[in-house]
Order: structure tokens, then C-alpha cells, then sequence
């Protein structure tokens, strides 16, 4: 993992030292952004592979029991596929349909990583005007859970019967300049059949080595028997996300990180107070007046009191906001077992750092419409 880890790392800072070159010139200095912005992109699914591997290892893999839509997932899944086909100039090919049971309990963030790995293997590993087709039906109902087949199809490289054998093994890949010519780590198959088989699955591949390959993964997963999803989801749908004026606590003790979540919030119109460690939060809280603030954003891993600890804090206050306000975790604790301690703290949502523009505006905003 050393020269994995090392080559993006190189990248970023060589493309810095490039950057500063070339102070004045703005197309060398756009150019150098975006490959710094690739290679922190390659770097950060690398860490998060070799993560879930280490998690998988030692058994601590916890999978989720929520409710969740199941076409919704497949939508999101597509919506970021088929833009990664396009930039590789690739036919995408989705055969949506509703005749299933989509309102289901599982684990969603599980079932979007394993078709995401799928996916963007096909798309990663696929030919010059080449293409990928992804299906789903569902194969079986008994009254309470439904059995459904996804179907992952490309006609890019293949692999050969003899890497076929070992192909889910942890860090293969078939050829040895892989890694440098299509990136990844040789994680992602292990990751993916570890997780089917976590979640009582069966994952089958045929492929042919120069015509492409077809993977077909069948899951189980119980419907939900509140078939009516939450009125409330659609209307968030259709409203335009705005966070302008909202008054925000935030709690963060990292100076950048500070300084990144400000330019964030702060661009789409929020207005910020700033709280550099949990007892900060807490004090600034206890001597505001009841409804000073809309919503607090609280890093976990502080000093004098860490995040959970302060969450519980101002949960336990004799006061009516205290109880209501909506608090959500931004933090680089990103594993099942951290959003779950979150919510046990009393928190109502969970953000993983490297922080997302779009993802933070969109979850404050669905936090404060549930709210009202």
C-alpha cells in the first residue's frame, strides 16, 4: 500500500509546486487544480478501501436494518455512473422500472457501495465506445421479504478463467500495470463479495477476456411494512434547497476545517457562530436566548469536551429548544458504529468528512423543514 498511497500524495504536492511556478498563468494553475483534485479524489477512495478491508478483516462490520427506498437508491447510483460513462464516452444503459416492492429495510449505504464498486469497475475497466447496461427485477416474494437481482453488464476488457479463480482476493489485479493505468487498488471485487456475503447474498460473474464482463448480485431484503412512505419526502424533493439566514452553531476545534465549512456555509447565506471545542458549544448555547439559533453542527473529536458529550449536554437542558434543535455531527468519524453512537448522543444527522458542499446545504435544509 506504500506506493499506492504515496503516488497520489506525490501528485498533490508536485502539482502544488508546478502551481507556484506559475503564479500568474491561470490556465497552468486551473490545469494543476484539477489533477490535485483527481489524485485527492483517488487518494481518498484508496483510504476508504483499505479501511472497510481492515474492517472486514477483524469482523466489525456492522450492516444497517433502516427503511429506504429502493429506487431512489438505484437513482442515485445511476445519476453518478452515467456521468463518469459520459466522460469516458461510454452508451449507458438503464432499464428502470416500478413494478417492485422499493419501500424495503436493509442497509442502503452497504447495498450503494456494492453497485457503485460494480459500476464504476465497468466503467473504469470498459473500451474506446464501449458500454454498460444496469437492470434489476424482483425474482421472489413470500409475503414479507422480496428477492432482487441486479445485473451489471460491460463490454470492456474481461478477464482471463485464470484471474477469474482469484479475483476476489485482496489487492488483485490481472495486470501488473493496472493500478497506474486504471487506478483502484485491487480492493474493490473482496470489498464487494465480502459485503453480498455479509448480507446474506450470492454474487456470480461470466466473463470473457476482450468482450466484456457480467455481474449478477441477488439479495434478499425485507419489505417494509409501512408501504406509504413519509409524506413529508416528496415535498423536500421539490423545494429548492436555500440555507440563507439560518443561524448556525458550529463546533469545530481544527482551524481549517473551520475555515472550509465557514467559506461553505457562509456562501450559501447562513449566519455563523463559532464554538472551538463542545464546552464552548455548550456555554454559548446556555447563554443564548431560547430560539437564538436554528441549528447546531458539531464536530465529534474536540478537547475539553468532545461532540457526543456536548450533544448530551444541551439535550438534557431544561429548556424546549434544547430538546428540538436539530444537531448534526460533521466529523471524520465516518464508520456504521460512529453514526450510531451519534444518534444514540442524540444527534439527528451525520456528516463524514471530507465535507460535501451540496450534501451539507441539502441535509441542513431537510433538518430544518423537518423541523418546522
Amino acid at each position: 500500500m506504500s506506493h499506492d498511497i504515496r503516488t497520489p500524495i506525490n501528485g498533490i504536492m508536485g502539482m502544488l509546486n508546478i502551481g507556484d511556478h506559475f503564479p500568474e498563468d491561470m490556465e497552468k494553475q486551473a490545469e494543476c487544480r484539477e489533477k490535485i483534485r483527481g489524485a485527492s479524489s483517488f487518494l481518498f477512495e484508496l483510504v476508504n478501501d483499505v479501511l472497510d478491508m481492515s474492517k472486514m478483516e477483524s469482523g466489525k462490520i456492522e450492516l444497517e436494518e433502516v427503511p429506504f427506498d429502493l429506487l431512489d437508491l438505484l437513482d442515485e447510483v445511476v445519476s453518478m455512473i452515467e456521468v463518469q460513462a459520459m466522460g469516458h464516452g461510454l452508451d449507458f444503459i438503464y432499464e428502470r422500472h416500478e413494478e417492485i416492492h422499493r419501500q424495503v429495510i436493509g442497509s442502503p449505504v452497504h447495498l450503494r457501495q456494492i453497485l457503485m464498486n460494480i459500476a464504476g469497475n465497468a466503467v473504469k475497466y470498459n473500451r474506446e465506445n464501449g458500454s454498460i447496461r444496469l437492470a434489476y427485477q424482483e425474482t421472489a416474494f413470500d409475503g414479507a421479504n422480496a428477492t432482487f437481482e441486479f445485473v451489471c453488464a460491460d463490454t470492456g476488457k474481461g478477464m482471463s478463467k485464470e484471474f477469474q479463480e482469484h479475483m476476489f482476493e485482496p489487492f488483485s489485479q490481472e495486470e501488473n500495470g493496472a493500478r497506474t493505468t486504471f487506478g483502484g487498488s485491487g480492493l474493490g471485487l473482496s470489498i464487494v463479495q465480502k459485503l453480498v456475503e455479509k448480507m446474506n447474498g450470492q454474487i456470480s460473474v461470466v466473463s470473457e477476456e476482450g468482450k466484456g464482463s457480467t455481474f449478477t448480485i441477488t439479495l434478499t431484503l425485507r419489505v417494509d411494512p409501512l408501504t406509504e412512505s413519509d409524506s413529508r419526502e416528496p415535498e423536500l424533493k421539490t423545494q429548492r434547497k436555500s440555507i440563507k439566514g439560518i443561524r448556525i452553531l458550529f463546533a469545530e476545534d481544527n482551524a481549517l476545517n473551520m475555515e472550509i465549512a465557514e467559506f461553505i456555509l457562509e456562501s450559501e447565506g447562513a449566519v455563523i457562530t463559532k464554538a472551538w471545542n463542545g464546552q464552548e458549544a455548550v456555554d454559548i448555547f446556555q447563554n443564548s436566548d431560547e430560539g437564538t439559533f436554528d441549528i447546531i453542527l458539531m464536530d465529534v473529536m474536540m478537547p475539553v469536551m468532545d461532540g457526543l458529550s456536548a450533544t448530551r449536554t444541551i439535550r438534557e437542558m431544561d429548556r424546549k429548544d434544547a430538546r428540538e434543535i436539530p444537531i448534526i455531527a460533521m466529523t471524520a468519524n465516518a464508520f456504521d458504529e460512529d453514526r450510531k453512537r451519534s444518534r444514540e448522543a442524540g444527534m439527528d444527522r451525520h456528516l463524514a468528512k471530507p465535507l460535501d458542499p451540496q450534501e451539507i446545504v441539502k441535509t441542513i435544509s431537510e433538518c430544518i423543514s423537518h423541523k418546522k
